[in-house]
């Protein structure tokens, strides 16, 4: 976890200010010890205190609507793992204190298995398809007590007076006040609000568990477009991980925090959060729309979207390279390599078809491997090995397989011209990649200038037919590398000799480039899987729906 995204915590509440300037505006959870300790929820609502009591009289005449889950003591915000049910506030409040007389006896919970029959004692609520329900199975969550938005959905408003906003938030465009109140201990499953959140804890206690939303990918959100968007498909009280593998480290990406009576949590927008509730716990939350939400005008909203995919794109390339092999460049002093000399070297796919001027020419053009430091020479040696192991098995019609455990084909021998076309994404599954990769930018344009001086067929075939999709992007960072140690002269001799190797310098060009398009494809379709959810495919990008 990152020092920028940790939580903080305040024993003294800042100033709206201060809240707004280096809290709310970096986006960062934080905890405010004793926040809302003076409201005097916190003492009558007690049920130590009779608060149950005091509740039933203030509003257990008004309907509210509860949550009703099968999957309890675990509540999920999906519509299809939970339905809701109106009833009167007082009979909840009959539920809570039937539950307090069974653990205050020592009672099992089973005594009352058979549960409080909706329909059949509540004649308020008419007709109901719901029998044996325990109280347990009961949740009050997000039970309006101000909406903006939709007043008539307003069921508790009278307790506002118990209440008083929080001096950080003075000033903040409030969208909805709510109540939520448990029975029995629950959880709510990951997920994370659209807005700014102010979770304030009036009695009992709660666990909350956070995630950043870059750790979103290890919860596998719910696809983008589905009803539950904003919650997380892994069930972390019994994770399967050989659906959800990235889930195994979720907990590694994670913060916790406990609150207790009188505390309050600023929980950012977008953050995840799991919610983990003792008994008869009861908290009251703020919620209002961040400034950044607040400000995005409809006519942006394609641009933001595009430059938020790409930036994502971007680090998703980056981290897929940054987990092959380490990126130690190869110098002079690190790790010897074997010493290869010229006779190592096979020139036979570069000798083939050769007339005696050209390779004479060649002999004299091989003084210029002795000027290679050793490592550029191993590396040179490995490369072209590489190259002709690969020709010689599609000369042969034997398609070369790695030992890829994503479903991504990386060899396969094209019929017609007998040349090797690959489809590696990942470093460690492409022997090329993995050489360039550990090359200093001065080593690479050495070996690269030998190569085309000395083999310019194996330079030809591996920019043409060997070349991956990481292999591609691997060859362009290098490229970018030279570009940043030389200056504009010697950039653009190293590009003369490079492709002018090539019959058809647009193809050589075109080659490198296509696959290097191919690897950022592919690190969409990641960052779709990771960030959008659903199925999505690197056929499927692209595709629209005329």
């Amino acid at each position: 976890m990152e020092d920028s995204v940790r939580l903080q915590r305040f024993d003294q509440l800042p100033s709206a200010t201060h809240f707004a300037s280096q809290i709310e505006s970096r986006n960062i959870p934080a905890v405010f010890v004793g926040c809302v300790k003076d409201w005097k929820a916190v003492s009558e609502w007690n049920p130590s205190n009779r608060g149950l009591d005091y509740l039933e009289e203030r509003v257990g005449s008004f309907m509210v609507e509860a949550m009703l889950s099968q999957t309890a003591p675990v509540f999920y915000g999906d519509l299809r793992r939970h339905e809701r049910v109106p009833l009167p506030f007082s009979t909840f409040i009959g539920f809570c204190k039937r539950h307090r007389q069974n653990v205050d006896s020592s009672c099992s919970v089973n005594s009352n298995s058979e549960g409080h029959q909706l329909g059949e004692s509540d004649t308020e609520l008419g007709t109901s398809p719901y029998v044996d329900v325990t109280p347990e199975q009961i949740y009050l969550a997000q039970i309006p007590i101000i909406n903006a938005e939709k007043e008539e959905r307003v069921q508790l408003e009278t307790l506002q007076e118990d209440i008083h906003l929080p001096a950080i938030l003075e000033g903040k465009n409030i969208s909805s006040i709510n109540l939520w109140m448990n029975i029995a201990q629950a959880r709510s499953s990951a997920h994370y609000d659209p807005h700014h959140n102010l979770l304030c804890i009036v009695t009992g206690r709660k666990q909350v568990v956070l995630w950043a939303p870059s750790s979103s990918p290890m919860l596998y959100p719910m696809p983008i477009y589905g009803e539950a968007s904003n919650h997380s498909s892994v069930a972390l009280e019994n994770p399967d991980f050989s659906i959800h593998s990235r889930a195994q480290c979720s907990m590694e990406y994670s913060q916790k925090v406990i609150l207790h009576a009188g505390d309050a949590l600023f929980i950012p927008e977008g953050w995840f959060h799991q919610v983990d509730s003792d008994e008869l716990t009861i908290a009251v939350n703020y919620w209002w729309r961040s400034s950044i939400m607040s400000s995005l005008a409809d006519h942006m909203d394609a641009y933001y979207l595009r430059i938020i995919l790409r930036r994502l794109t971007d680090r998703e390339m980056d981290q897929v390279l940054l987990k092959g092999p380490s990126a130690m460049w190869r110098q002079d002093g690190n790790k010897p390599h074997l010493p290869c000399n010229k006779g190592n070297v096979d020139h036979s796919l570069d000798q083939a078809g050769q007339s005696k001027d050209l390779k004479k020419k060649e002999q004299e053009q091989l003084g210029l491997l002795h000027e290679l430091r050793p490592c550029a020479l191993q590396a040179l040696h490995e490369l072209v090995a590489l190259v002709h192991d690969r020709v010689n098995a599609s000369n042969q019609n034997q398609p070369v397989l790695s030992n890829s455990t994503n479903g991504l084909m990386c060899y396969k021998t094209n019929e017609q011209n007998k040349t090797l076309m690959t489809e590696i994404f990942h470093l460690e599954e492409d022997p090329v990649a993995k050489v360039l990769w550990t090359l200093e930018p001065g080593i690479f344009k050495d070996i690269f200038l030998a190569m085309a001086h000395n083999f310019p067929r194996t330079l030809e075939a591996l920019i043409l037919h060997l070349l991956s999709p990481v292999g591609a992007e691997v060859f362009t960072r290098k490229f970018d590398e030279i570009d940043q140690h030389n200056t504009e002269d010697d950039r653009n001799k190293f590009y003369q000799v490079f492709y002018g190797v090539f019959d058809n310098q647009f193809a050589a060009m075109d080659a490198i480039l296509n696959g290097k398009e191919s690897f950022a494809c592919q690190a969409f379709k990641n960052v779709l899987d990771k960030y959008v959810g659903g199925n999505f495919d690197k056929r499927s990008v692209g595709r629209d729906f005329s």
